[in-house]
């Protein structure tokens, strides 16, 4: 038995209560840092470091909306989605749309493909969000996508599998309740993402933590080894 699940049926608009929409890249930055997911989507906080540069750069490529014609499919670039069910809303970097009417949607990053898997699974979210949204939009299912890594220029098929499903609705329904109480939620702990995210001096997570937590996080951020 496959373990893809097929589209949820449409819902009538007229039987859903309006809900304000999350943008796609919230629930990346939800599994990244619930802390630097608030900073940017509640406070409107944003700096810029090299790896925020790297980012925009590869996506120059695929920013501006476009299409084109390949043997056997279309490609369409920088193209608005949305499902109204969850409350989302944002743009697909790439979607290549096939001959039989299925979508493909293939989300870029800078980096290579050989992610630590928590990290991964912070992209795999965003491009699980993408294809809810192009099902919606659609109405045929979208059972596997891909994450295209500029440094190593290859791609990562990622299927879109019933528990990638689970944790697009579970981070949206997260993130939701994070805007509505309008509460920051803590800093991590020891933890060497906040390395490499550009808000450190913004969420300053030396400041908020214990004396024996301090030491912990000096080691995570500045041991090379980790």
């Amino acid at each position: 038995m496959s373990d893809v699940a097929a589209p949820a049926p449409a819902v009538p608009s007229e039987t859903l209560e309006p809900i304000d929409p999350i943008a796609l890249s919230a629930l990346q930055h939800w599994m990244y840092c619930p802390r630097q997911c608030a900073l940017i989507h509640q406070e409107q906080a944003f700096a810029e470091n090299v790896h925020t540069l790297r980012g925009q750069a590869v996506h120059k490529t695929v920013d501006t909306p476009g299409f084109e014609a390949r043997s056997g499919y279309r490609v369409e670039r920088a193209l608005p989605v949305w499902n109204d069910a969850l409350g989302l809303i944002g743009k697909a970097d790439v979607v290549e749309f096939h001959a039989d009417g299925r979508a493909y949607p293939v989300e870029y990053k800078h980096g290579s493909r050989h992610k630590a898997p928590a990290i991964a699974a912070c992209d795999d979210v965003q491009l699980g969000a993408q294809a809810m949204c192009l099902e919606a939009m659609t109405g045929q299912p979208v059972p596997e996508g891909a994450i295209f890594y500029a440094k190593s220029k290859k791609r990562r098929v990622v299927p879109i599998t019933p528990a990638l499903r689970e944790t697009v609705q579970a981070t949206t329904l997260a993130v939701r309740q994070m805007l509505t109480d309008a509460v920051m939620p803590p800093p991590l702990v020891a933890d060497s993402r906040c390395k490499e995210c550009s808000l450190i001096d913004i969420c300053q997570p030396f400041a908020q933590i214990t004396l024996s937590q301090h030491a912990e996080l000096r080691v995570a951020l500045f041991n090379p080894d980790r």
